[in-house]
């Protein structure tokens, strides 16, 4: 059905260097079949989905799709007929219509047929398209959430949705750039079951690029692996995945249990309620109690919507309970996370945060990037700002709110600040940039521990790889010695070879500095490998605290991740279990 030949892609960076992102591939995808790519990160995966799609121009090659052809030079015509064959899903894509799961669907089929999506009244569609609307929602899963209202539907209800969106289409091919990545196992089990419905009543041909070797597992009937651009091999996912998953790198040992230390975080009593306009109760936090010691990692486990975030920021002093407390070791005193103060800045500077949106600012050197975190979250930062704030009328209590921004995400700190009149430039004068020539100090046992070249202190962010920039970040927030780093999701879309670097660095991050670390992830192996203990959650109770395999395997189990199971059994294989 498709024959890509001899295609080629190099793309032309700002300095002038050039990335090969396809170096004379050759594929053919059968009709009606689920095709999987996997790949490490930079492989060229997505440059061919988009290829494929006719949005990316090749510099060489040709490619056939039932009965038309495409040459690297053919003219805007044929791309077109690229995008009328295919249909593409991609990860963070969100563009729904702020009305119900029928009316997206109904509203996709009337442009479709008639090229007007965006009517005000198109009550006279629902006699045409209503039916047709019904059984594609059913398709996806989604049969019982016809009269739901789009906004208020979960993460994975609104990627199924997108999908029935592009099933209106009625496309020969559906292209899916790693589906369900970022999601929770029941999400993604659900997003998964969707495509092979898809695949299987409507006989749509399915390419799936993922980095995800149990996706593969369940879903693809046949695997290419590439690699720098090139295909290194194909066959079937039980014969493909070994060979991928063997560039591993060994894991790193963990640390010693007796050498965990005493509490350091007591979680007391913590009660919290969320209240959506449209979609009443979303989540209600009761009697959350449990404590924190020096130099565990505790992972917090569960599905989309559990509260896991949200009880990160509490711990963190970002959000407040409704009730009980949060309290942090100081020395020898215990400070309440939710009084504001000098006092709690000091609790502050010894906190790092990385968020799931976390980014690199562009342009920026790392040593740059450094210098400024260090004046954030530097020995001496409290007594400046102090300083600086007496001087501009301050009050010790503003300035500890001024320095919570800090450890928010760069969209929700300039939100805030813009709220009460303010810019980016008073964080600069309570908290200026480290003098450079202190960073090299500061960044080597770090970036040694995380595995990264000094050089790159140099870089800027577009010069570095996915794997890279996770670790980067890392590097801005450890170079000031945080006694705890919070994780919230950031390594979730990461391939599992790079995944196994960043697992390798935190072990050693925890044995060599002594950092007490709390994350929130889904990808159950990372939690089991790295973590010294989890906590799982659900609906925003806690419902067990203990050993992370026992509580990983509860975890699928609550979940019917069969996609999980299916891959549990051939890593067992592969170890000869």
């Amino acid at each position: 059905m498709i024959r890509v030949k001899n295609v080629s892609k190099t793309y032309k960076i700002e300095d002038g260097a050039e990335i090969k992102a396809l170096d004379n591939i050759s594929i053919d995808v059968k009709k009606g079949e689920i095709l999987g790519i996997i790949g490490v990160s930079g492989s060229g995966k997505s440059t061919l989905l988009r290829i494929l799609r006719g949005v990316e121009s090749f510099d060489s090659g040709e490619i056939d799709l039932d009965d038309f052809h495409v040459k690297f030079d053919s003219t805007p015509y044929y791309s077109r007929k690229l995008k009328d064959a295919t249909a593409i899903h991609l990860q963070r894509s969100f563009g729904l219509w702020a009305e119900t799961a029928l009316q997206n669907v109904v509203r996709k089929l009337n442009g479709v047929k008639y090229g007007d999506e965006g009517l005000t009244d198109f009550n006279f569609a629902y006699d045409e398209f209503g039916e047709e609307a019904r059984e594609i929602l059913r398709i996806v899963g989604l049969e019982n959430k016809i009269d739901h209202f789009a906004p208020v539907l979960s993460g994975g209800e609104k990627q199924r949705l997108i999908m029935a969106r592009q099933l209106a289409k009625k496309p020969k091919v559906l292209l899916l750039d790693e589906p369900a990545t970022m999601s929770c196992p029941k999400t993604k089990q659900d997003i998964l079951n969707a495509i092979k419905t898809i695949n299987e009543e409507l006989g749509v041909t399915v390419v799936i690029v993922s980095h995800l070797p149990e996706v593969h597992l369940y879903l693809s009937d046949r695997l290419i692996f590439m690699e720098k651009g090139k295909v290194i091999e194909e066959g079937t996912p039980e014969t493909i995945i070994p060979k991928f998953i063997m560039e591993m790198e060994e894991p790193e040992t963990p640390r010693d249990p007796d050498t965990i230390g005493e509490s350091i975080i007591k979680v007391k009593d913590i009660k919290k309620k969320f209240v959506l306009l449209k979609g009443g109760n979303v989540l209600e936090m009761d009697n959350i109690n449990f404590d924190v010691k020096k130099g565990e990692i505790i992972s917090l486990i569960g599905q989309s919507g559990a509260g896991k975030t949200v009880l990160l920021r509490m711990m963190a002093g970002l959000d407040v309970p409704d009730g009980g407390d949060v309290k942090f070791k100081l020395y020898q005193d215990w400070v309440d996370m939710q009084e504001p103060g000098i006092v709690r800045m000091n609790v502050r500077r010894k906190i790092g945060f990385m968020h799931q949106e976390f980014s690199l600012v562009h342009h920026a050197t790392i040593k740059d990037q450094i210098a400024g975190r260090l004046g954030v979250k530097g020995e001496n930062v409290i007594a400046h700002a102090k300083k600086v704030a007496n001087e501009l009328g301050i009050s010790e209590v503003v300035l500890d709110l001024l320095y919570q921004l800090t450890d928010l995400p760069e969209s929700e700190a300039k939100s805030k600040l813009e709220k009460v009149g303010l810019t980016h430039d008073i964080l600069e004068k309570l908290f200026p940039s480290f003098p450079e020539t202190e960073i090299q100090k500061y960044a080597e046992p770090v970036f040694k521990a995380l595995d990264l070249p000094m050089e790159i202190l140099e870089r800027r962010s577009y010069e570095l790889s996915g794997g890279q920039k996770v670790r980067a970040t890392l590097a801005l927030i450890l170079t000031s010695k945080p006694e705890v780093l919070i994780l919230d999701e950031p390594f979730g879309d990461l391939d599992p070879i790079t995944l196994r670097i960043v697992s390798n660095s935190l072990k050693r991050i925890n044995k060599e500095f002594d950092t007490t670390i709390l994350m929130v992830s889904h990808h159950v192996d990372f939690v089991e490998e790295v973590s010294t203990r989890a906590i799982l959650m659900d609906d925003g109770e806690l419902l067990a605290d203990g050993e992370p395999h026992e509580l990983c395997e509860e975890f699928i189990k609550m979940c019917n991740a069969d996609y999980l199971i299916g891959f549990e059994e051939l890593r067992k294989q592969l170890a000869g279990i």
